[in-house]
C-alpha cells in the first residue's frame, strides 16, 4: 500500500526538480482549526436566504453532456457582477457563530465558492484559476492565500475558510465535493445553493456524481487512476490507500465497486486544472 502512497508524493517532487508546476498546490494545506470558528448556537432556528446565489448559478452555470457543471464566466462579469456582490456583502454581515452547524456549512460553503467565482471575475479571462496570483509571499501561487473577506470583524482568504474552518469542525471527506475551485477537474460547482436543510443530501449526491465520473476515477485494465484530490487530502480520506479506496466504493455504483474490489489498489493521480469556463466546454450545454 504504500508504494501508492509513494507515487502520490513523488508527483510534486519531479515536477519541482524539473521546474513545472509553478502554479500547482504542491503541499495541501493541512486541517488546522481556527478555535474561535467553533462557537454556534445548536439550539438556533435561524436561517440564512441564499436565493440570490441560486439564481446566479443557475444563470450562469450550465451543464454539458457529459454530466460536467460549465460557468459562464464571460456573461456574469458582464450582467451579474452587482449581484453577487450584494450577494457576497451580505454574507459578511453575517453572525454566523449564532447559527446551527447546519446553516454554517451551508454558509461556509456558499461564501468558499461566490468567492472563489468573484476572483475569477476579477481577473477573467484567464486559462486556469492558478494563473490568479495575488497570494502573499515569495512562493505562493494562486489566490488562495489572500484575504479577501472580513466575517465578523475577521480577515478570511479561501484557505482559511477551507482548511482552518470547514475541514476541521466538520472533518467530513464529503466537503471536498462541495467546495468549488474553479476547475474542470473539480467536483461539480453546484447549480443551486447549499441551505442547512438540503447541505447533508447535497453533498452526498455531490460525491456520488464525482466518485462516478471519470474525474474522480478512472479504469484501464487494472489500472485505477483517482482525482488528485485524494492525494492532496488523502488525511481526510482514511490516510491511506485502503481508506481512499473504501471511501470511493461507499459512493461508486454497482459496476464500479465491484471493479475497485476486484483491482484492489490505486495506480496514479489525475487533475485537470483548465478553467471550468464555457467557452472551453462542449456543445449542448444545459
Amino acid at each position: 500500500m504504500r508504494r501508492w502512497l509513494r507515487v502520490f508524493t513523488a508527483i510534486p517532487l519531479l515536477l519541482l526538480l524539473a521546474g513545472f508546476g509553478s502554479g500547482e498546490r504542491l503541499f495541501a494545506p493541512s486541517a488546522d482549526l481556527w478555535p474561535r470558528w467553533q462557537a454556534h448556537e445548536p439550539e438556533s432556528q435561524r436561517t440564512l436566504d441564499h436565493s440570490r446565489w441560486t439564481a446566479l448559478l443557475q444563470r450562469y452555470v450550465r451543464t454539458g453532456p457529459n454530466g460536467v457543471n460549465w460557468v459562464d464566466y464571460a456573461a456574469w462579469r458582464d450582467d451579474g457582477r452587482e449581484e453577487l456582490d450584494r450577494y457576497l456583502a451580505k454574507l459578511q454581515q453575517t453572525a454566523v457563530s449564532r447559527l446551527n452547524r447546519s446553516e454554517q456549512l451551508a454558509y461556509w460553503i456558499n461564501l468558499y465558492n461566490a468567492l472563489t467565482v468573484d476572483v475569477v471575475l476579477d481577473h477573467y479571462p484567464v486559462e486556469s484559476i492558478q494563473d490568479i496570483d495575488i497570494s502573499p509571499g515569495l512562493f505562493a501561487s494562486g489566490p488562495w492565500d489572500k484575504k479577501l473577506v472580513t466575517v465578523e470583524r475577521e480577515k478570511l482568504s479561501l484557505n482559511d475558510i477551507e482548511h482552518r474552518i470547514i475541514r476541521p469542525i466538520w472533518r467530513d471527506p464529503r466537503i471536498h465535493y462541495g467546495v468549488n475551485c474553479a476547475s474542470v477537474g473539480c467536483p461539480n460547482l453546484a447549480k443551486t445553493a447549499y441551505r442547512g436543510t438540503n447541505v447533508d443530501a447535497m453533498l452526498t449526491e455531490a460525491a456520488h456524481a464525482y466518485v462516478n465520473d471519470p474525474r474522480g476515477v478512472s479504469i484501464n485494465g487494472d489500472l485505477v487512476t483517482v482525482s488528485r484530490i485524494y492525494d492532496w487530502f488523502i488525511e481526510d480520506f482514511g490516510d491511506t490507500e485502503a481508506g481512499v479506496l473504501r471511501h470511493l466504493q461507499q459512493y461508486a455504483e454497482p459496476a464500479l465497486r465491484r471493479r475497485l474490489q476486484e483491482i484492489g489498489s490505486l495506480y496514479n493521480t489525475a487533475y485537470d486544472w483548465s478553467l471550468n469556463d464555457t467557452r472551453e466546454a462542449p456543445a449542448a450545454l444545459q
